[in-house]
């Protein structure tokens, strides 16, 4: 297995972590460092991994960062009843050029996601978010993408990528892999009229960081079908970090983005995550056991994990058959965990991208809507990109 691009954990970090409690989580987890190089991945379930890369913010003057308080901090937690195994790989440092990072990235994700172990990303600029999904050109026709960010990020593709503008380059380069784009917790202000008739023109969804305040069980039916689940420290309150992230006075809180890191570890179909846009400093405390914190509580997600998506034994789930503004409705709930998904039918001679029947994952009030001659709003914009 090729991991050249990656080095290993500082010293100083290794140091520091001799002296924690053997009961802490980085006393339990298996750490890529200089003497005893990277550890054997046959049993591993779960990766951190760093990227050393911020040249493509739009911000970006040259300053160099590390991660090694992040590390301090994450080590010093105590891990749940997890049966999961923990490796830290180290970092990906800079290449020669972004595109050698983004290169480097790929490989490396690509490697980890077909031995199905789930890597989580630190970084870096949230443009990374491109090379993560470009990992996944050989390995899956269609790729679900969510970005909890207070902006879009979709910027002008015809430009070169930024950490702003990322999302254009997914959409439009070849090969074109992307099938839904979700943005979790965005602020109006923050995006242009235009960029959000582009999102309803295309028929991705977003949610608004009020609707995601009012009712964080949003998250979890988007959760549950993404495959990448991208996280920009921007959409968190200024309260919440260290002054350094520069950040807007409102945005999630601590705990709830906790809680929507815990609902993508308990997706099925999450296989990679990733933190960005991680600027440390002198009072960078709170940010770095923030970061610790919402990897903790997508791996306590990981471990919740409930296979209940099989729905080829009629006893695994019952079937609920509805009519809504002259649309059949059928509906399907999970005997195991009661959540919900509802049917999206494949259609004939018509440029189908599925190109069979598939089940999207919704909640109960889309069944109670339905019931009363409402469409579930995932489920149109989902039938309407089908059938394009």
């Amino acid at each position: 297995m090729n991991f050249n691009f990656l080095s290993p954990v500082s010293d100083t970090v290794l140091a520091h972590n001799q002296l924690l409690s053997p009961l802490c989580l980085g006393r339990k987890i298996k750490i890529h460092s200089a003497q005893q190089g990277i550890p054997d991945l046959d049993t591993i379930n779960i990766v951190i991994l760093g990227v050393l890369e911020n040249r493509n913010d739009v911000n970006y003057i040259g300053e160099e960062f590390n991660l090694n308080e992040i590390r301090k901090s994450l080590y010093t937690l105590f891990p749940g009843s997890w049966g999961t195994s923990i490796a830290d790989l180290g970092d990906i440092e800079k290449g020669e050029s972004v595109e050698d990072t983004y290169f480097a990235l790929k490989e490396t994700l690509a490697i980890l996601i077909k031995k199905r172990i789930i890597p989580i990303i630190i970084g870096g600029s949230q443009d990374l978010t491109y090379a993560n999904y470009r990992a996944y050109d050989s390995l899956m026709p269609m790729v679900n993408v969510v970005n909890v960010d207070k902006s879009f990020d979709l910027g002008d593709s015809s430009k070169p990528i930024k950490n702003k503008s990322f999302v254009g380059k997914v959409i439009l380069d070849q090969p074109y892999n992307l099938f839904n784009y979700s943005t979790i917790g965005y602020q109006t202000y923050f995006n242009s009229q235009e960029e959000i008739d582009l999102m309803e023109r295309l028929y991705f969804e977003s949610y608004r960081l009020g609707e995601v305040s009012n009712d964080i069980t949003l998250v979890e039916p988007v959760m549950r079908d993404a495959n990448i689940v991208s996280v920009d420290l921007s959409v968190l309150k200024a309260a919440e970090v260290s002054l350094k992230q520069k950040v807007s006075p409102n945005g999630l809180d601590g705990k709830e983005i906790c809680a929507v890191a815990r609902y993508a570890g308990i997706s099925n179909k999450v296989s990679s995550f990733g933190i960005y846009e991680y600027k440390p400093s002198h009072d960078d405390e709170i940010t770095s056991m923030l970061i610790s914190q919402i990897i903790w509580y997508f791996i306590e997600g990981v471990n919740c994990r409930v296979k209940d998506d099989d729905f080829s034994d009629d006893e695994n789930h019952q079937k609920f058959i509805t009519f809504a503004e002259s649309h059949e409705l059928i509906f399907y709930k999970s005997t195991k965990t009661g959540r919900w998904w509802i049917e999206i039918p494949f259609l004939a001679n018509v440029n189908n991208k599925l190109k069979k029947h598939t089940l999207l994952p919704c909640t109960h009030q889309d069944y109670l809507d339905a019931c009363n001659d409402k469409i579930p709003e995932r489920w149109y914009k989902a039938y309407q990109k089908n059938s394009v």
